[in-house]
């Protein structure tokens, strides 16, 4: 008989859907990233990561993974540790909701809350230090390139065998770690050197928000200003930014649940910036962007105070 706990769920290839909230605009080209196991595309970063470390015996069977991650790479690792019979422990700023906190726990790992304003820095900041006592595997989400590698050889790949014509004219992303847009562009960019990259940016317009792990936006988590060490503006030939209000966001995110998208609110800042984009392009251009996460860990956030 096999051993169950070492079978591990493999990736999805997941599908990529034309989406349009408005049937007046522009038809945006969605992977649908939050069907893959743990419910987000970090599933993609959190295998290939392990599976080198593991591969170049930077991590040895049994041992101790620590990252700072807001949520989804978080889960994405607990579930990725427990197939691979790896100890896991996330370092997250307070504030991030129970629903991710729940999950991580739920696939055997360990939970350390850190405090203070600097959300994901001071986060980062203590994986450093707990990895220098106990000799744990920090993944480095925010630096290792291997992130981006993962959406450039995976993501990029199926999309570019999925999009009709094998071309797509603009990809769209927010910037956490910055490893979904690198990886993308870079994987997407030999099928059309004239490919743009556009960058969805979340803002603050109200001064009562609530307390939330990102550094310019408090509603849509994993996207976190000026973290990232893999994301270089030198490395677009064509980059643009769209800035999106954090309500607009949370709007669209609605509208894409009430349409079957069962998602969270950085697929609505994808989508709306994405859909900006394509309408200063000419019609017909293929836009593509990542539909990133489920909603479920979304649940006592602002994303459902309408269903309250």
């Amino acid at each position: 008989m096999p051993d169950v706990t070492r079978i591990s769920v493999p990736l999805l290839r997941t599908p990529l859907v034309p989406v349009q909230l408005d049937p007046a605009g522009p038809a945006i080209w969605v992977k649908l990233d939050f069907l893959q196991p743990s419910g987000s595309t970090k599933d993609r970063i959190a295998a290939f990561i392990l599976d080198r470390a593991l591969a170049e015996n930077r991590l040895a069977p049994g041992g101790l993974v620590i990252e700072a991650s807001s949520g989804s790479t978080s889960i994405a690792l607990a579930m990725a540790c427990a197939q691979r019979g790896l100890r896991f422990l996330a370092v997250m700023p307070e504030g991030v909701s129970n629903e991710r906190v729940l999950m991580i726990r739920a696939f055997g790992g360990q939970v350390e809350l850190t405090a203070g304003g600097a959300g994901v820095a001071d986060s980062i900041a203590r994986t450093e230090e707990l990895a220098r006592h106990t000799g744990g595997f920090l993944p480095c989400q925010f630096s290792n390139p291997d992130n981006a590698r993962a959406h450039q050889l995976g993501s990029a790949r199926e999309i570019l065998e999925q999009i009709p014509g094998g071309r797509v004219d603009a990809v769209v992303s927010g910037v956490g770690t910055g490893g979904t847009l690198v990886g993308l562009y870079q994987g997407l960019r030999p099928a059309n050197p004239a490919l743009r990259a556009v960058l969805a940016r979340p803002v603050e317009i109200s001064e009562a928000v609530d307390q939330e792990c990102c550094s310019f936006s408090s509603q849509i988590p994993g996207v976190v200003d000026g973290v990232s060490r893999i994301f270089h503006p030198s490395i677009f030939e064509c980059l643009q930014t769209v800035e999106v209000p954090q309500e607009e966001a949370l709007l669209s995110a609605r509208g894409l649940i009430r349409l079957g998208f069962p998602v969270g609110p950085s697929s609505g800042l994808n989508y709306v910036a994405a859909v900006r984009a394509a309408k200063a392009m000419e019609p017909g251009a293929h836009v593509v962007t990542v539909f990133p996460d489920r909603m479920e860990r979304y649940f006592t956030t602002r994303l459902f105070d309408h269903c309250r």
